[in-house]
């Protein structure tokens, strides 16, 4: 939406909305945009990490897996209370409560359901593995940005869509030795099948996200952008807490805590550190989608799974076999080609403006 903010990944089509993002300079969008990133990158390998240690330490509760990656929303209060007075409406209407609801609802639901899948993911796959599979996501969302939110697809993302599907293929052919101890073939399977299928139902909410803002919201101020992620992350924390008792899962939790290797304070840390983390990823995520585009979002969070496997090396011993040092290399080879794009985008947009003047 190169008409509306700093034009990282330009747009076509004019907008009747000005983003109050237009008025900063360039530097204070950059400053956003690093800050956004870092969240994103450093809550995403934490969240990682300290989902694979509660696996790995004895936990084996998918629905606490799955509850803990939204249940740390309250943190989110914070800095919407804070941020809430000083953000300007701009005369713009509110949405119907209807229909915000139906917004919430649904894809508060679709985030409790995609929260399941990366947990069963991660249960079945090093975390290695499971970042690299996971890094898919930006080929799924370059395909539905360019349906829902009209993204330019070019040859650069094509060829990066490419060369992620070849990563993912690798590591899906990889042979038993990949597996951590005690999962079957068909578990490991199962791992690699439930890992794209999050990643795709990940691009798609990310893409969703970016046109409720658009179309719905159509004011992106900053708590605009922690509301919907509050709403969201209340519905999704709903939805895992019924499955975490319809599922007779919660019998389990304190044997889990008792059996934990690492002790009883270690297992509550941990999945009280995975909450935080995870939203402070979300924070990124939204950020970037609001300051940005979401397949921009979706490019740093790639980043990170490309990352990820390195610090599982150094902190877990994880296995870096052959083909899982191939597929990073494609992982990184598939962000740089969108990062190429972004250049030429954006030396495109400073020629125009430079034109214009």
């Amino acid at each position: 939406m190169a008409d509306i903010r700093e034009p990282i990944l330009a747009k076509d089509g004019p907008s009747t909305y000005q983003h109050p993002l237009c008025r900063l300079k360039r530097s204070q969008w950059w400053i956003l945009v690093v800050l956004n990133i870092i969240f994103l990158i450093v809550g995403q390998a934490a969240a990682v990490l300290l989902g694979w240690f509660y696996y790995n330490k004895g936990g084996n509760s998918k629905w606490m897996a799955t509850l803990v990656q939204s249940a740390g929303f309250p943190i989110l209060l914070v800095p919407y209370f804070f941020l809430h007075p000083s953000d300007e409406s701009h005369g713009l209407p509110t949405p119907p409560i209807l229909t915000l609801s139906a917004i919430y609802s649904i894809t508060g639901a679709l985030v409790a359901g995609d929260n399941m899948l990366y947990s069963i993911a991660l249960l079945y796959l090093s975390a290695s593995t499971y970042s690299l599979i996971c890094a898919t996501q930006l080929a799924f969302n370059a395909i539905f940005s360019f349906f829902i939110n009209g993204q330019k697809f070019t040859a650069l993302i094509l060829n990066s869509v490419i060369i992620l599907s070849l990563s993912a293929a690798l590591l899906a052919l990889n042979d038993d030795s990949d597996k951590p101890s005690g999962i079957s073939s068909g578990k490991y399977i199962i791992g690699i099948l439930t890992a794209i299928a999050a990643s795709a139902l990940y691009s798609l909410l990310l893409s969703l996200m970016q046109l409720t803002f658009e179309k719905v919201l159509k004011k992106e101020t900053f708590s605009v952008v922690l509301e919907l992620q509050i709403y969201i992350a209340v519905v999704a924390t709903c939805v895992a807490i019924v499955g975490l008792f319809a599922s007779g899962e919660w019998r389990t939790l304190r044997g889990e805590m008792n059996n934990f290797t690492s002790g009883e304070l270690s297992y509550v840390m941990t999945l009280v550190w995975t909450a935080v983390a995870w939203q402070v990823c979300s924070v990124g995520v939204a950020g970037l989608i609001f300051v940005v585009s979401s397949l921009f979002s979706n490019v740093i969070s790639t980043l990170s799974l490309a990352v990820t496997p390195i610090a599982s090396l150094i902190i877990f011993h994880d296995k870096m076999n052959g083909v899982k040092i191939i597929a990073m290399l494609l992982a990184f080879c598939g962000f740089a080609n969108y990062i190429y794009q972004n250049y030429l985008d954006d030396l495109k947009t400073r020629k125009n403006e430079s034109d214009d003047d």
